[in-house]
């Protein structure tokens, strides 16, 4: 029973740390309404930025703040950019479009810092709590409580004025025009804020595996929990770590052993398949009824 126990409660903080990954797709299609597959390489280069900043010698508390301030100006640029090229393009196209960013990127950090992992300490014990028979990973529980508090004031933020207006804009682009919204600034803001989210992302990921490409795949388990709770539900992104998280870890923990390993990518596929046949705008998304 204390294994079944630590499975749960080991994955459910790695699910939280899924989360994390997750907000940044999150904020942008709640805030334009579109599906972005880049947000693993984002932040990928965000802990690279984190890191980058600690190796020449300033403290982590100095660097994770201007690697924010960073990134928020290179999410700016890739909608900037790349982005509002694709006005009036179809949405299959920016879709692939942000594919192409995140394979780019993911070819890009390492390139041109080295393949090498990099170590990235937060000071963390790497000694477990534990509680009774339960052992507790420090760094997923320490990750799972800043997901939380971040998740938490990102659902604040879509209640204020600026967040109103960004999910204005997801609604009807027009619309939003019409009332004076600036949607090229709305959208923007949306990339600023998702690669913001990556570099808490990147610095707790990074710190548990160290930052290389392999931080890229987090898209993966990032995107079954979005698919899961709902593309543009914050809620859904807090309750699609947790089950994404705890399934990950319960399942494999039993099967691995008895087929030779590898069911946790199992699983996630799993939970993007029949979500999308059972439930395709996940637990807590809008569903959408167009008249043909």
């Amino acid at each position: 029973m204390s294994y079944f126990a630590e499975l749960l409660v080991n994955g459910a903080l790695t699910g939280l740390m899924y989360s994390l990954v997750a907000l940044g797709i999150v904020l942008i299609y709640k805030s334009s309404g579109v599906p972005n597959l880049a947000q693993g390489a984002v932040v990928l280069i965000g802990a690279y930025v984190v890191w980058l900043l600690v190796a020449a010698g300033l403290p982590l508390l100095g660097a994770v703040p201007i690697a924010c301030v960073l990134m928020f100006g290179f999410g700016l640029a890739v909608e900037r950019l790349l982005l509002r090229r694709m006005v009036g393009q179809p949405i299959i196209m920016v879709v692939m479009l942000t594919l192409g960013l995140e394979i780019f990127l993911r070819g890009l950090g390492p390139g041109l810092l080295g393949a090498a992992p990099k170590s990235l300490d937060l000071g963390i014990d790497l000694s477990p709590i534990i509680v009774g028979d339960v052992f507790i990973n420090r760094d997923y529980l320490y990750g799972g409580v800043i997901a939380l508090l971040l998740i938490g004031a990102s659902l604040l933020f879509f209640r204020t004025r600026l967040g109103t207006k960004l999910r204005a804009v997801s609604d009807d682009h027009v619309s939003s025009w019409a009332v004076g919204i600036s949607v090229e600034r709305a959208i923007g803001i949306s990339w600023g804020l998702a690669a913001v989210a990556a570099v808490a992302a990147g610095t707790l990921w990074g710190s548990v595996q160290g930052v290389d490409w392999t931080l890229s795949a987090l898209l993966f388990p990032a995107v079954a929990v979005v698919i899961l709770g709902g593309v543009d539900s914050i809620v859904g992104v807090l309750v699609g770590g947790l089950l994404v998280g705890i399934l990950g870890s319960v399942v494999p923990g039993y099967l691995d052993s008895l087929v030779g390993g590898g069911t946790r990518d199992v699983v996630t596929s799993l939970i993007i398949l029949f979500t999308i046949m059972v439930r395709p705008y996940g637990i807590f998304g809008r569903e959408d009824i167009e008249r043909i």
